[in-house]
């Protein structure tokens, strides 16, 4: 299989080389050339599998390069024991009588990221063979709380790679800040920007773009790469979690094969609710994918209106992750539902790069809003939710969560929808003064006590790994600017060198 640039349906390269090069050098997106379908038959014999076993099996359409043996022993080391606190990786919780959550968050950081930057790695470095590049891979993240720390996790100390992580100083919560600031490694590097997650992201765009820092640090021996949704190999693990959920709900008979589910997805960057279209179009039984948002709503504005405006206030809230106005993986969407339209996506994100907004054709619209709906929480909604969910069912949920409860309890539920899936983005205990404030406990200024007064209250213990980060030494403090993050990368990568 061959993958193409939404911008240019010409460069055709293999999965492996994709993978490597991160973001097309015209600026577009890779994706599949097709995208592979599934029977009825092979969907139902998932549910006797291990989601490893399912991980290999489903990733092999994507990745036919790579031996399913092979696939499936990376998904072993991502997804085991030693990463995962449970054999499901990513367990379906029944709420009520035909509404269930995911919990995408029982890896080593605690949030849904993991599921596809532990496998990230080791797709990344098997590529790196597979290709015959000999120089080191820099891998350049800009996160809005927690793909940084997923990231660095995943590739601390993995042999061939470097990996510098940008976020926006303050706007982060400080468990997050924490994960980040206090990453081991001597092939790590993390720095505060001063402005907000489409500052950084758009920077680091420009730096893949940048032809004269390639060649100074391939002259060092570097070469970029990307952990960001916007590579391949992020979104092609993500899409397994969506056939796992549908397999556990048939293991449970909650639905009979060819029952359509219905998944609402809180996101930010739209490559989690992405990697569910693709799901679809692969042949899983999906009613509807819809989209949560939070205060920045520019994604719930573009579904309703086909108007997509960044031109609007950016808002800091309690759902940080989400803070987003400028959402990458929707030009993946655009593409596939424009019939790869190279031209109209081009000249969309050119509007988008020029003036901040474009709009799409009625036709266009009619066809993504027959796929995706959408809602929006308010910062008193999302608390509400919280507060909701767990009087309702006992059961705890974090802010990015509760954006996607919030809406679940707004919208209808779609036609033909046997069952609802809601995706539970991140660990409560990642926002414990949120979660406090949202339940009416006592919210301490220090995150860590919080932590112990929602323990307490709610009879439920935080992860180890975001308890001991209280103890642990900071590494990193570093701040720069926007404008001088390119910098940042080229100093960063000669450190690495010298270590």
């Amino acid at each position: 299989m061959y993958y193409v640039s939404t911008r240019d349906a010409g460069r055709r390269l293999t999965a492996s080389q994709a993978i490597v090069e991160g973001l097309s050098r015209d600026g577009g997106l890779y994706l599949p050339e097709e995208i592979p379908q599934l029977t009825m038959d092979e969907i139902k014999a998932l549910a006797a599998l291990s989601y490893p076993e399912r991980a290999a099996r489903l990733m092999k359409r994507y990745l036919d390069e790579f031996t399913e043996e092979e696939l499936l022993g990376f998904a072993k080391s991502a997804y085991g024991p030693a990463k995962f606190d449970t054999p499901a990786a990513a367990p379906v919780v029944k709420l009520t009588e035909n509404t269930y959550i995911q919990e995408l968050w029982h890896g080593p950081t605690c949030a849904f990221k993991d599921m596809a930057l532990q496998m990230l790695p080791y797709l990344l470095t098997a590529s790196l063979r597979k290709t015959g590049e000999e120089k080191t891979v820099c891998i350049l993240v800009a996160t809005s709380g927690d793909t940084g720390k997923a990231a660095l996790a995943g590739f601390a100390d993995a042999p061939g790679t470097g990996i510098t992580v940008f976020y926006p100083e303050g706007k982060v919560s400080r468990v997050q800040n924490l994960q980040m600031s206090t990453q081991e490694g001597d092939n790590v590097a993390v720095c505060g920007i001063r402005g907000n997650f489409d500052d950084a992201q758009s920077a680091v765009k420009r730096i893949f773009a940048d032809k004269e820092l390639a060649e100074r640090l391939e002259a060092a021996g570097t070469v970029l790469s990307s952990a960001n949704s916007i590579n391949v190999g992020r979104l092609v693990p993500q899409v397994v979690y969506y056939f796992a959920a549908y397999a556990q709900l048939l293991r449970a008979g909650a639905i009979e094969a060819g029952d359509a589910v219905e998944f609402c997805v809180p996101t930010g960057n739209f490559g989690d609710i992405l990697a569910g279209y693709y799901a679809k179009c692969m042949g899983l039984p999906v009613a509807k994918l819809v989209v949560a948002s939070d205060k920045n709503n520019v994604l719930a504005d573009f579904l309703t209106t086909g108007v997509y405006d960044r031109n609007r206030p950016f808002f800091t809230t309690i759902s940080p992750s989400m803070d987003i106005l400028i959402s990458s993986n929707l030009e993946r969407m655009l593409y596939f539902l424009s019939d790869g339209d190279c031209e109209l996506v081009a000249g969309l994100m050119e509007q988008l790069a020029q003036t901040g907004r474009y709009e799409v054709p009625a036709d266009l619209l009619a066809k993504i809003q027959s796929v995706f709906g959408c809602g929006w929480a308010s910062e008193d909604e999302v608390l509400t939710a919280i507060k909701s969910c767990w009087d309702a069912n006992g059961y705890v949920i974090d802010p990015h969560t509760a954006c996607g409860y919030h809406v679940f309890e707004q919208v209808a539920p779609a036609e033909g929808a046997k069952a609802r899936v809601l995706l539970s983005t991140a660990s409560p205990y990642k926002f414990p003064r949120a979660c406090c404030d949202a339940l009416g406990l006592d919210v301490p200024e220090d995150d860590f006590e919080a932590m112990r007064v929602l323990e307490q209250a709610t009879n439920t213990v935080a992860p180890t790994q975001l308890a001991e980060l209280e103890s642990k030494p900071i590494r990193f403090e570093d701040v720069c600017d926007v404008a001088d993050m390119a910098n940042y990368v080229e100093q960063a990568v000669k450190k690495m060198a010298s270590n």
